[in-house]
């Protein structure tokens, strides 16, 4: 073989080698994602119920499901839940990371501490705060032996009150993922714009209230896309913490399109509640990732 057609093989071998590699992983993310995701809005459309089939029913299931009680709690406590979960969490996670942005002793051991509940799962993080959270024996019990005996807090098994220990163990979990966001933000902004509305008499507070905050747009916008993924999907929290219960007081979409699919027999229900699903995170990810290439072009 000549040097030239060595050259030639190498560039060929170069260009087509990742291809090759990559070529399986990327046919069962077509197979078993996509693939998946399409046969399951084909089954919305059917008369699906303990198994897939394929007697045509059009809109009839979306129809059925929008007439449930069930859905429109789901729907409700969703909405609770996303609220509350997305908005604390960005609270708390800039505040984390205004406070390590102040160059503070020990910023290396406290950032760790910080990400560490990402670390786990969601249903490590559901089992350990419903051992925390149950009166019989978590924090409640413990005051108790302590000697507290009117000490109250039973919220896991109130109707009114369940939802919020789902965001009680969901912002645990977070909030220091979105620190690491922030704090990545407010190290990327120039100092000397800092240094600049220092010397013209900006107050701290007003620093960052007219310049840090608005330049952290970016991180504020991927925050939210990323909180509002998770908790459209939350399912393995919710079964870790609560089941759902008490009642249906943290029934979530994710656990209703579980139900009905698997335990209700009814696939086809089960099925439009999942694309109701997938075109909510659609809405918040396309126009997101628009706006990102947009910006890059």
């Amino acid at each position: 073989m000549t040097r030239q057609g060595e050259t030639d093989f190498r560039t060929r071998l170069q260009h087509w080698l990742p291809k090759v590699v990559l070529s399986p992983s990327l046919a069962m993310v077509l197979v078993f994602v996509y693939g998946f995701i399409l046969f399951t809005i084909y089954l919305s459309f059917t008369d699906s119920r303990i198994l897939p089939s394929y007697g045509w029913v059009g809109l009839e299931n979306y129809s059925k499901l929008w007439r449930l009680s069930h859905w429109t709690t789901s729907l409700t406590n969703l909405g609770i839940y996303a609220f509350l979960y997305i908005t604390i969490c960005t609270a708390l996670g800039l505040a984390l990371a205004i406070f390590l942005d102040q160059k503070i002793r020990g910023e290396g051991a406290l950032r760790p501490i910080y990400l560490y509940p990402m670390a786990l799962s969601f249903i490590v993080t559901g089992t350990a705060w419903k051992w925390f959270l149950d009166p019989g024996i978590g924090i409640e019990h413990t005051m108790h032996l302590w000697g507290w005996e009117s000490f109250r807090f039973g919220w896991i098994k109130d109707r009114d009150f369940a939802i919020y220990t789902l965001v009680i163990a969901a912002v645990w979990q977070t909030s220091g993922f979105v620190m690491a966001m922030f704090l990545a933000g407010l190290r990327g902004i120039d100092s000397e714009i800092m240094k600049a509305a220092q010397i013209d008499g900006a107050s701290n507070f007003n620093l960052y209230r007219r310049i840090v905050i608005p330049l952290l747009r970016p991180a504020f916008l991927s925050a939210f896309v990323i909180l509002a993924h998770l908790a459209i999907k939350s399912y393995d929290l919710v079964i870790a913490l609560t089941g759902g219960g008490p009642g249906r007081a943290t029934e979530l979409p994710a656990t209703f399109m579980y139900s009905y699919t698997f335990t209700r027999n009814q696939m086809g229900i089960g099925a439009s509640s999942a694309v109701i699903m997938l075109m909510t995170i659609a809405a918040i990810m396309v126009p997101y990732l628009y706006a990102e290439l947009r910006e890059r072009k």
